[in-house]
């Protein structure tokens, strides 16, 4: 069995990636599994927030527990769509070790832009930067080597070579399946999918890349500033298919 935990933030690509993944016969996916613990903790009032508490195990220990466990449906693979800012400071992290990760990052100037139209106060922890750089040193430490980082302009781009090379990576066979889905909602969509998902269930598979120019509020280049950083060391080990 492999348990895939891929780590993102926030306008990404993320849930068209777990499009992909589910399209696979042999995989199971779960759809920010923290999200639930998340929003209990920190209080924030996301849209669906009640439905969220309401439809997802809120206990972090659970949830844990569970994605360390057997494969939903016997399946080979299990892909768990994570955001990085989800795993709060409080969260113990040695059961990470238990799984395979990956990391989505996205270009700091288009996320920001894009971020703060919906939550105009967000700060660096609610990008979820910090938090993958925290994962992803703890896995190449553990490992002796640095796991996969996707750009998610290389997807769009070219979406067969890279989920190629992650595939590789994952030591799990690629398949054209991967490239094209069916449109319409999932049962292992998220309850905050009717707030945010309108786009990915009118899609069939990625959408083709489009350069999108990008005009920062001084608000924004100061959070894409502190953003950055972190972004260029990730961005340095991304595959290159």
């Amino acid at each position: 069995m492999t348990h895939i935990a891929m780590w993102s933030g926030p306008r990404n690509i993320s849930t068209a990636m777990m499009r992909s993944f589910g399209s696979r016969p042999d995989t199971a996916v779960s759809d920010e599994p923290l999200y639930a613990h998340y929003l209990k903790v920190t209080g924030v009032a996301h849209p669906g927030r009640d439905d969220v508490l309401a439809a997802h195990e809120s206990d972090w220990r659970r949830v844990a527990t569970e994605l360390t466990g057997p494969v939903p449906g016997g399946r080979a693979i299990w892909y768990q769509k994570h955001m990085a800012h989800h795993l709060l400071p409080m969260i113990e992290r040695g059961w990470l070790d238990r799984l395979t990760h990956a990391f989505l990052i996205r270009e700091p100037d288009e996320m920001v832009a894009s971020f703060l139209k919906t939550f105009p106060g967000a700060a660096l922890a609610d990008t979820g930067l910090a938090q993958q750089c925290e994962i992803f040193d703890r896995v190449t430490e553990r490992l002796g080597r640095a796991p996969p980082v996707v750009l998610a302009s290389d997807v769009l781009k070219d979406p067969r070579a890279q989920l190629e090379a992650l595939c590789d990576r994952l030591d799990i066979p690629f398949l054209p399946a991967m490239l094209a889905w069916p449109r319409g909602k999932r049962e292992t969509d998220g309850a905050w999918a009717p707030h945010w998902y309108a786009a990915v269930e009118a899609s069939t598979g990625f959408e083709p890349f489009r350069r999108r120019p990008v005009e920062l509020t001084p608000a924004q280049s100061r959070l894409a500033d502190e953003c950055r950083p972190y972004y260029e060391k990730l961005y340095a080990l991304r595959l290159r298919a």
